[in-house]
Formats: C-alpha cells, sequence, structure tokens
C-alpha cells in the first residue's frame, strides 16, 4: 500500500518542517496487522520565504525518499497545485492520495482514520468534515464560521446532495477515483475546486464518507483565504449544477 498526502504551500517556513515530520512519523494500524506509513508531496509556488529550501534540506537527510517537492513558478492556485499533485502521484503508482493544509489546521492524527474509511471500510473518498457531528471549529472568527457552514447548505440546497461539508479540504481518494475523473476538466481553483472533486466523484457513482474532524484554525503564517476564493465558490456551483459528467476515457 503506497499512501502519499499532497501538501500545497506558499510561505509556509514557520509550519513546513512540523508538519512534514508529524505526516511521515505516522503509522497506521490496518486490520491485517500492518502498518501504513505515509510519503509526502509538497507543491510550492515559488514562496518567496524559503519554504522550498527547508524541504529539499529535509530530502537531502532522514526523509529521503519519502519526502517528494514539486516547484512551480508563481502562485498559481490551490486547485491547479492539487491537480499537479495527483497526476504525479498516480504516475507513481500511489494507491491512496491526500489533500491536506500545511498550517496544522488539519491534525495529522485524522490521516489513519481517513485512510481507514477508503482503504478497510470499502468507501472510494473520505473527507474530513467539520459539520458532520455540529460545528467542529476551533479559532476562528464567528463571522467565518457562520460563512463556512451555510456555503456548504447553500451547496447542498443547488446540487442537490447531502455532503455536509462540501468545501473541505482534508480528503482522502482512492486511486481508481483520481483514475476516473478527467483532471483536466476540472476548473476551478479555490473552494470551488473542493466542491467540484466531491461532487464530480459522487456524479460518477463514488462512495464518499464524511468522517467528523475538527479544523483548528492556524497559529502560525498568514492565511491565504481572500473574498475572492469566496466568489468563485458562490458562482461556481450554479455552474457545476448544469455540467455533464463523463468519465475519463
Amino acid at each position: 500500500m503506497k499512501n502519499l498526502v499532497i501538501i500545497p504551500t506558499y510561505n509556509e517556513k514557520e509550519n513546513a518542517e512540523a508538519i512534514i515530520r508529524a505526516v511521515t512519523g505516522l503509522e497506521a494500524p490496518m486490520k491485517d496487522g500492518s502498518k501504513a506509513r505515509f510519503e509526502v508531496l509538497i507543491i510550492d509556488d515559488g514562496s518567496p520565504d524559503g519554504t522550498a529550501g527547508i524541504v529539499k534540506g529535509l530530502m537531502a537527510g532522514d526523509l529521503q525518499g519519502r519526502l517528494h517537492l514539486v516547484e512551480r513558478q508563481g502562485k498559481l492556485g490551490l486547485g491547479t497545485a492539487y491537480i499537479a499533485g495527483f497526476k504525479w502521484a498516480l504516475e507513481r503508482g500511489y494507491d491512496y492520495i491526500f489533500e491536506m493544509d500545511a498550517d496544522f489546521s488539519h491534525n495529522p492524527d485524522d490521516v489513519p482514520r481517513l485512510l481507514s474509511a477508503v482503504a478497510e471500510e470499502g468507501n472510494d473518498v473520505a473527507v474530513g468534515s467539520r459539520y458532520i457531528t455540529g460545528v467542529n471549529v476551533v479559532n476562528w472568527p464567528i463571522g467565518r464560521v457562520l460563512m463556512s457552514y451555510y456555503a456548504s447548505a447553500y451547496v447542498r440546497t443547488v446540487l442537490g446532495i447531502a455532503l455536509r461539508d462540501t468545501t473541505a479540504g482534508f480528503v482522502c481518494y482512492s486511486r481508481k477515483v483520481l483514475e476516473t475523473i478527467d483532471l483536466d476538466r476540472i476548473h476551478f481553483k479555490g473552494y470551488a475546486f473542493q466542491i467540484e472533486m466531491k461532487y464530480t466523484a459522487l456524479r460518477l457513482g463514488f462512495r464518499v464518507k464524511e468522517v467528523p474532524v475538527v479544523f483548528v484554525n492556524r497559529e502560525l503564517g498568514t492565511s491565504k483565504m481572500s473574498g475572492g476564493i469566496f466568489g468563485e465558490a458562490f458562482f461556481g456551483v450554479m455552474r457545476l449544477r448544469f455540467m455533464k459528467f463523463r468519465p475519463r476515457k
């Protein structure tokens, strides 16, 4: 079993080494008695703070072979970073591929739970959900909590799906999902990218399970959130409602 956690970065020097070591240090006990381990792929969009240099130092040390880096020039968007990571993972034969933030808003200890939901429970996608058991968000301003919560409610209503956390960025995909989705036809870059990936998986008949997690707002570094990202999601959902979904040939 080959597992890859994709972490996009832009100016994450405060968090880079800690999150990488937290993920690569995980050992997930499986039902067959084996222990799953995890490699990390950093997609860095030309961070001027030296994030990529930190990653390269770790790659040359004790994490050689378990830590990987793709450097891109400029901020090209979250969605394109993940698409690049998905293609990289498929080309190298990974079985389970994860999306995860660099800032510890996603708890690395939840990674094995997402893996179990797919690898052992028979689901195709596992979503680390902030809203499946209420509102599990720590240190967010109330305005942002309400915006995120009601954004997911809006998506559920427009698209007619049951997922409680449609914009979640903590996800585990089985290889067959990413092989089936035509990644070149994924349109959006921000929050709408997260919605589009989940909705596409559902429309193609895959089983998506929400796993309850607690989301903790970053302590170090600067948030990359912007009003434009929310705007893309709001109007993008309308477009998704009328799109046709076909598996990749």
